[in-house]
């Protein structure tokens, strides 16, 4: 897998050189050992004058091969964790910058909660396999493949013995791919459910206790629970049959071998010949356990490396994906193009797969410097003819631009870096106040203490945040829980004005706010934000009712434009809306 750099460096593959190297010297004394233990079992069993000073010998040399075999698996052990830690970490490192370049189609594709799976469970099972798995599908065939030459050379008997044992261990491991395989791909899907079960539940905890919904989350967690739970418990039954039946065929196989040796050696007529048969099978039985711990290994493999599969593929699946909001290569406006003006021509959009348009052929223009507002029903298409401008979805028909230029011609970050965005949510991240304000980085534009102060007083929070410990140096939590949901609004507008942007857009960002607040936040961003363009999506009459231009949406479409006084006489939707939240006699005296 790779991205703008190879996974795999040079250094890796070096690593992976010298491990391999290893585990060959490895298997080589593994099966020297064997050969040393005829040497020692002849000479004990010949009764040789200079018996025991080859023994001896032997021994020592015997000694040094397990010695070294030790050695040899510890640095083999060595390169494999470092390629499996360095590979993990890239690994990582590519799936969360894809992440950050998808649009929302992409993220709404494969869910929050999959996206947070294949970022860390699923690159876990690829380490894990790395990590325990690379000497081991190296180690495994080479080492079945040298005993079993080595087994070939000796007394057939013991040859077919063996043989019967290896067609059981195959048919074994046959099972394992048809019938276990497939339930590990099914184990990681039932993983990100049960993920976003957890989360859903986590993110919405005031709501399930408001409404003492604990008992019905506990039963949706609870399906999705048992139904990952039964799934593991196969392939983990599959899996606990596989240690005592290699066992049985192990003890089995070194039954047959000495049952085959001790009929051999009582048909020879003289001392030496049955010595040196019965050296041969000690030998023998050393390799044939070779062969079998061979094959354990394999198993070993087959139980972490489908899982570890399915994840790869999953890790790549998200590493292939391309995004759909493609990069323009404008990195700035033309001198004599208009500058903080936001243009719709004849817009129409719907969401990937949705046969009916969100919004339909709508079209406005805003002037530098000027307040264009959006107001309609829930569902009218407000929050998402907004969402436009900064590309976090494509118009699916017309053009959106952004000082005279189609927003597709910028770069991503040149378009972004234009914009101050408030979010109809507001988001704080875990960290400081100054942190949260002085959020992101804009080409050009250094966040000192100062600006950050004015940002703060701006947004009408200078007063909350000198009274938290610490001030501007706070503490905020995850998610900003130790604030009031009016604090978070106004850190997060103080977050779009600290950017000092051409172009703002409220996405419904005043309704956490008291009607005082509101009025006095409003008229500082007008009279202190530099003539910039305000794009406002607005529930309440009153946030809007100064703006210079007004579009009323209902089911996309446009049915009025211009300002509060015209819409009033002109746009029956608009005097609906206006006198659901205020008498005629508040209307005409605001």
């Amino acid at each position: 897998m790779a991205q703008k750099s190879r996974i795999l460096k040079w250094r890796e593959w070096l690593y992976a050189i010298l491990g391999t190297g290893f585990i060959v010297l490895q298997v080589w004394l593994d099966l020297t050992i064997p050969d040393y233990m005829t040497k020692i079992t002849y000479l004990a069993n010949s009764g040789a004058q200079s018996g025991m000073s080859e023994i001896w010998k032997n021994g020592g040399l015997m000694l040094a091969c397990a010695f070294g075999s030790a050695a040899s698996s510890v640095v083999a052990g060595f390169f494999a964790a470092r390629i499996a830690a360095v590979v993990s970490f890239r690994l990582r490192s590519a799936v969360f910058d894809k992440v950050e370049s998808f649009s929302m189609e992409e993220i709404n594709r494969f869910s929050t909660a999959s996206l947070i799976t294949r970022t860390t469970n699923d690159i876990t099972q690829v380490q894990m396999v790395i990590a325990m798995g690379l000497q081991v599908v190296v180690k495994a065939p080479i080492l079945a493949v040298w005993a079993i030459i080595k087994i070939s050379t000796k007394n057939w008997q013991w040859t077919v013995a063996t043989g019967a044992v290896v067609i059981v261990l195959v048919c074994m491991l046959l099972f394992i791919l048809i019938a276990v395989f497939p339930k590990f791909k099914r184990i990681q899907k039932l993983t990100d459910n049960l993920n976003e079960v957890t989360r859903e539940n986590l993110t919405g905890v005031r709501v399930v206790r408001a409404y003492n919904a604990e008992k019905y989350q506990e039963k949706k967690f609870a399906k999705a629970n048992s139904a990952l739970t039964s799934t593991q418990l196969f392939t983990s039954r599959a899996m606990a049959i596989m240690a005592p039946f290699m066992t049985m065929l192990m003890s089995g196989l070194t039954l047959a071998i000495y049952w085959i040796g001790a009929y051999l050696i009582d048909a020879l007529p003289t001392a030496a010949e049955r010595a040196d048969v019965f050296s041969q099978m000690v030998a023998f039985s050393g390799y044939a356990m070779q062969v079998i711990a061979a094959f354990m290994m394999l198993t070993m493999i087959f139980i972490i490396l489908p899982r570890a599969m399915v994840s790869g593929r999953r890790i790549r699946e998200v590493l292939k994906t391309e995004t759909s909001i493609k990069d323009g290569t404008l990195t700035k406006t033309p001198s004599e193009m208009p500058v903080g003006t936001v243009e719709f021509r004849n817009v129409s959009f719907r969401y990937p797969d949705a046969s009916e348009y969100v919004l339909q052929n709508v079209s406005f223009k805003a002037e530098k410097g000027q307040t264009v507002a959006f107001i309609g029903s829930t569902g009218s298409g407000k929050s998402t003819a907004i969402n436009l401008v900064p590309r976090f979805y494509d118009a699916t028909e017309g053009e959106v631009l952004v000082d005279g230029i189609n927003v597709k011609e910028y770069t991503l970050r040149a378009l972004r870096d234009k914009i101050g965005y408030v979010p109809q949510r507001a988001v704080l991240f875990s960290g400081t106040v100054y942190d949260n304000v002085a959020y992101g980085e804009k080409d050009g534009l250094e966040n000192t203490e100062e600006k950050v102060k004015e940002a703060v007083r701006i947004a009408q929070g200078t007063e909350f945040v000198e009274k938290m410990d610490d001030s501007y140096h706070a503490k905020i939590a995850q998610g900003g829980t130790n604030v009031s949901g009016g604090q978070k609004q106004r850190l997060s507008i103080a977050r779009a004005v600290c950017r000092e942007p051409e172009i703002y857009i409220f996405d419904d960002s005043f309704s956490a706010l008291d009607y005082k607040t509101d009025k006095l936040l409003r008229h500082a961003l007008k009279e202190e934000t530099g003539g910039a363009t305000s794009l406002i999506v607005a529930q309440r009459i009153g946030t809007i009712r100064d703006a210079d231009l007004i579009v009323v949406l209902e089911d996309g479409n446009v049915v009025g434009k211009g300002t509060h006084e015209s819409l009033m006489k002109d746009c029956a939707v608009y005097r609906e809306i206006a006198y659901s939240q205020l008498s005629k006699e508040e209307l005409e005296n605001e």
